[in-house]
């Protein structure tokens, strides 16, 4: 059994947390962000059973400010 990091970005939608994997494509929700997290992991691993990816890079993630009007 393999096992890869993957970046995940969580962000709220009306009552509940989306979580998306970018790398895979795959995105799961739940009523908290560990929920969604923990059903992401789930859906990406079943995913991953059925269709390999490519050797990739991890991604680094980090915010930044910017001004406007």
């Amino acid at each position: 059994m393999k096992t890869r990091s993957f970046t995940v970005v969580v962000y709220r939608e009306d009552d509940m947390y989306v979580a998306e994997c970018p790398e895979v494509g795959t995105v799961d929700q739940g009523e908290t962000i560990e929920q969604a997290i923990a059903n992401l992991q789930e859906a990406t691993r079943l995913y991953l059973e059925e269709f390999s990816l490519p050797e990739t890079t991890p991604r680094y993630v980090t915010t930044i400010e910017v001004n406007y009007a």
